[in-house]
């Protein structure tokens, strides 16, 4: 496969994946905006600035944090590169570029949300359609993973549009992990820690899962659960299970690196315990993890993805 090739079906599925991710971030984050008793230092606003690595552009282009600016900024802003509407607009080129290697149903997945979306920038968010409009973003993106792995043949075009759903998947969670364990971790309220970790776990899909798989809600049973078990789709075990298994199935000897590396992450996770983590610090482990991911990301980019 050509390396431009590879590069638009790789970068399609990331930034689908992130208007997904943006969407759940802001879905918990209006929730807990709307609890002044949880939110009264706005800690949980400035939590996705934080994540998004933003905050210096939002404050330069908006001034204050409120919902009312995040929601305009996240989802429809054409100057943020990780709004939503940034992030379909770019998967809809990358889709456009590769249109006769993708199946009808998967490119149409992707040119319908870019149509709805530029609607619904023309007729304007407010803080009550909110829920209506992050549920549809979550639908699109289950609806284009559907499509994708319901229509694709298994080779290359599924194996890079898979790799880039899951290294931008588990560059997020980490980057949640990082930011919300912080603010809870400081929280001597009880009360704001109970439904702090709560809306962590909703703004990675794993509430229901924590309820099965554990008796009690604290901050080890959800380390654990998201950083080190593969139970969960978004959990960085799980991602990090896909990647080797997507880098396997590619032929060549080009992706030694990136398997290599993918490969020593993945083990750590695999036979890591949380005490481990806890040991080295978890803000330490997290950053750790995001470097190693990054530089997976930079060595798939050179096995894979750089034009000769």
């Amino acid at each position: 496969m050509l390396s431009r090739t590879a590069s638009e079906l790789y970068w399609m599925s990331r930034h689908l994946e992130r208007a997904e991710n943006t969407a759940r971030m802001l879905d918990v984050t209006q929730t807990m905006s709307l609890m002044p008793s949880i939110d009264a230092d706005h800690s949980e606003l400035v939590a996705p600035l934080t994540i998004s690595g933003t905050h210096e552009p939002f404050l330069a282009r908006y001034g204050q944090v409120n919902m009312e600016n995040l929601l305009q900024f996240f989802c429809f802003d054409e100057e943020n590169p990780s709004s939503i509407f940034s992030c379909l607009r770019m998967a809809r080129d990358n889709a456009h570029a590769v249109r006769g290697k993708i199946p009808g149903e998967v490119w149409e997945s992707i040119n319908a949300a870019w149509i709805e979306i530029r609607r619904r920038r023309q007729a304007g968010l407010s803080s009550g359609q909110a829920q209506e409009f992050f549920d549809w973003i979550k639908e699109r993106s289950h609806q284009f993973r559907g499509a994708t792995y319901g229509t694709i043949m298994r080779g290359d075009v599924l194996w890079f549009l898979r790799l880039g759903t899951f290294i931008e998947r588990a560059d997020n969670t980490a980057r949640i992990l990082t930011v919300k364990y912080q603010v809870i971790r400081e929280d001597e309220d009880s009360v704001r820690e109970f439904y702090r970790w709560n809306a962590l776990l909703r703004s990675v899909g794993a509430y229901e899962a924590h309820q099965t798989l554990y008796k009690t809600l604290s901050h080890a049973s959800i380390a654990e659960l998201l950083i080190l078990r593969n139970a969960v789709p978004r959990s960085l075990r799980a991602c990090l299970d896909e990647m080797e298994l997507i880098l396997a199935q590619i032929e060549g000897n080009a992706g030694q690196t990136p398997r290599r590396l993918t490969t020593i992450l993945n083990a750590h996770l695999t036979y890591g315990a949380i005490d481990d983590v806890f040991a080295l610090g978890m803000q330490e482990y997290l950053s750790d993890f995001l470097s190693d991911i990054g530089a997976i990301g930079q060595s798939i980019h050179a096995a894979y993805l750089e034009v000769l």
